[in-house]
């Protein structure tokens, strides 16, 4: 008797599933990869990943360097904001800040609770003063790796709009020692110090000096975890010591950097050779 015949394999049509499963699978992907591909795949498909602001309240696009010269990662960040309808609590970019987008999200995102901008070289300290205004919850910020932000008393005026501020991380790509007469290298740290009730603070390369410093100590009560590394113009000295010992966690600036998370270049003083 001849074997019967095989069954023919059964093959899913994608497109019928039905929202809430095509929703489940978005909600376990990547937003880049959904702007990209996922969201792509067909118009159901489509339906879901533009319709369902949930997906978009809280946007990540961070881990996405390699696209930065193959793909407008701007745009897509402005798509993603878009798609939130109003309701984005959490930006997180690389590359993908400039200041027409910090514009757009001030307008699109009221309710803003964190913002983590990497690498975005395309905004300023005008850009940032206008936009921070508009996110009066906002608890976290990092501005990492933003090397034209910082000066013009922008993080005073980040302290005074933003009062719920709880973690802030400003880390530099290298610690440089200007000594240029103009330049105040406790700019920064003064207007950080209106950041009140800070629990978290990273300021990676910063060249704050001891003033700078004990005014962050003296106004913000609340720190419980503080990050110098590499803020080499700060001096430990037994005041210092002693006010940084009510802090839980506390990492100096020559503690080792084997745990940060970025590339970790070597110091440039002012009077190094060139």
């Amino acid at each position: 008797m001849p074997p019967p015949p095989a069954e023919e394999e059964e093959t899913r049509d994608w497109a019928e599933l039905p929202l809430d499963a095509i929703s489940a699978i978005l909600h376990k992907l990547d937003h880049v990869d959904i702007l990209m591909g996922a969201g792509q795949v067909c118009r159901s498909w489509r339906g879901a990943a533009r319709d369902e602001p949930e997906l978009w309240r809280r946007i990540d696009m961070l881990g996405h360097a390699e696209l930065f010269n193959e793909v407008n990662l701007h745009g897509m960040a402005q798509a993603a904001v878009r798609r939130s309808a109003g309701r984005c609590e959490a930006f997180w970019g690389e590359y993908a800040g400039d200041h027409d987008f910090l514009l757009y999200l001030g307008d699109q995102a009221p309710s803003l609770k964190s913002l983590r901008l990497i690498s975005c070289y395309n905004f300023f300290d005008e850009g940032l003063t206008e936009a921070i205004v508009k996110f009066p919850l906002l608890e976290e910020l990092e501005l990492s790796l933003c090397s034209n932000v910082g000066e013009s008393g922008v993080f005073g005026v980040v302290g005074n709009a933003c009062p719920q501020l709880k973690r802030f991380r400003f880390s530099k790509d290298v610690f440089y020692d200007f000594e240029s007469s103009g330049y105040d290298r406790d700019d920064e740290a003064l207007g950080i110090a209106s950041m009140r009730e800070l629990r978290s603070l990273q300021l990676f390369g910063n060249c704050l000096t001891n003033k700078g410093l004990t005014a962050i100590l003296d106004n913000c009560l609340h720190l419980e975890s503080l990050d110098i590394r590499h803020c080499f113009n700060v001096n430990m000295d037994d005041t210092l010591r002693a006010k940084c010992a009510k802090i839980s966690t506390v990492r100096l600036p020559h503690d080792s950097t084997d745990d940060y998370d970025f590339q970790v270049q070597e110091p440039v003083w002012a009077d190094s050779d060139p």
